[in-house]
């Protein structure tokens, strides 16, 4: 069923506005794109759920409001009729999958804006996403349904959630650098305007945890989208090594979200 169908009665000054559908990405939400003269609004639907990530994500986009961080900033949410829904402004910029021509550029930017992010003091961020509590999360994804196991990478065809989920238990790395990690670092979800860093969105999964929560998977986006050149100058430029074992271990981890 289009969410639209149950559109809250306070966006209904919206519905005659062009929306315009946002395809690019995985979140089980949708969303759409608002033009509103020389900017927009985005608005994001999801079923209401125990384990639905828009409630997170409201709560991220207020931290980061505080932090003075790059990111979308909330207009109105509601929870009506077995949705929720979040209004936010537009993040200047395009995601990164726009700069996969001019990979230099994209490097740079992704490499600023992790390392933007990571310097946020995680003493004050309420959101813990250690091992322990992800691997909490992915068993209550999967077993509510929520797993699709047919979206695995190659590295996984043909394994089950639950053999995902009994690797991840039997091949946890140590935790020894947490940081504020955006939880989801991949191309479409971090911005850049005239060349430059300019925000993250879809915030949902931010949390303290290792650093290589997000090197891993803007690693995985990376060499997806431009070969594994691509990693290691990317790697060179945030000023890390790479670390095989934690790059297949947060891998394996975001299959089961």
């Amino acid at each position: 069923m289009d969410p639209r169908e149950r559109l809250p009665l306070q966006f209904n000054s919206l519905a005659g506005r062009d929306w315009q559908t946002v395809t690019i990405g995985k979140s089980g939400a949708s969303v759409w794109r608002i033009p509103m003269g020389e900017t927009a609004l985005f608005l994001k639907a999801e079923p209401a759920h125990e384990l639905s990530e828009l409630s997170q994500e409201l709560l991220r986009l207020d931290y980061l409001a505080e932090m003075g961080f790059p990111a979308p900033r909330i207009v109105d949410e509601v929870t009506a009729d077995a949705f929720n829904w979040l209004l936010m402004t537009e993040v200047k910029g395009r995601d990164l999958t726009h700069l996969v021509d001019q990979p230099q550029v994209l490097i740079q930017v992704l490499a600023d804006g992790l390392k933007r992010l990571h310097a946020l003091d995680p003493a004050q961020c309420l959101f813990e996403h250690s091992i322990d509590q992800r691997l909490r999360d992915g068993e209550a994804n999967m077993l509510a349904g929520r797993v699709d196991e047919t979206d695995f990478d190659d590295r996984h065809e043909s394994w089950t959630a639950r053999q995902v989920y009994d690797w991840l238990q039997a091949n946890r790395p140590a935790e020894t650098d947490r940081v504020v990690t955006h939880g989801d670092a991949s191309l479409p979800n971090f911005l850049a305007h005239e060349g430059r860093f300019s925000g993250i969105v879809d915030c949902a999964r931010l949390g303290v945890a290792d650093r290589w929560q997000d090197l891993a998977l803007a690693c995985w986006s990376l060499e997806f989208n431009g070969g594994m050149d691509m990693v290691h100058a990317f790697l060179d430029a945030y000023g890390v090594q790479f670390d095989a074992e934690r790059y297949r271990f947060y891998c394996a981890l975001d299959e089961l979200f």
